[in-house]
């Protein structure tokens, strides 16, 4: 791995912490504030959090500043997709076929999806930008 890569995936894994976390505390808000129930409220998670990671991994992670019309919004949108449909799955075997709290599940699948959406964002959904150090 050289070090663009291992900045890049620094970079990652800010914007990846900080979208988490957003969709964790937003997931959790929707169920102890307004009890939504866990499943209905990770959709609601996901959205607060798509637009933390959109913009940082466009911005900062991917390096994509200058063509605004480049179609990664579509491509990482379809991977954002992808990993809260493995999120919401996961979450809801978790819910449903084992006695871990909500919290507890949302972090497992959370953390087990970002794997994939990295590598996913790294050779399609941001494929042809360079990194900006």
């Amino acid at each position: 791995m050289n070090a663009r890569e291992i900045i890049r995936l620094a970079r990652f894994g800010l914007v990846g912490l900080s979208a988490s976390a957003t969709h964790y505390v937003s997931v959790i808000a929707l169920v102890e504030i307004n009890a939504v129930n866990p499943l209905i409220a990770n959709i609601g998670g996901f959205f607060a959090a798509f637009w933390v990671s959109y913009f940082g991994h466009r911005f900062w992670t991917f390096g994509d500043r200058n063509n605004i019309n480049s179609g990664a919004f579509l491509r990482f949108f379809a991977t954002a997709l992808f990993g809260f449909g493995l999120n919401e799955i996961l979450f809801y075997l978790m819910l449903a076929y084992t006695a871990i709290p909500y919290t507890v599940a949302l972090a497992i699948a959370v953390i087990t999806v970002a794997i994939s959406t990295y590598l996913l964002s790294r050779v399609w959904a941001f494929r042809s930008q360079e990194i900006q150090p």
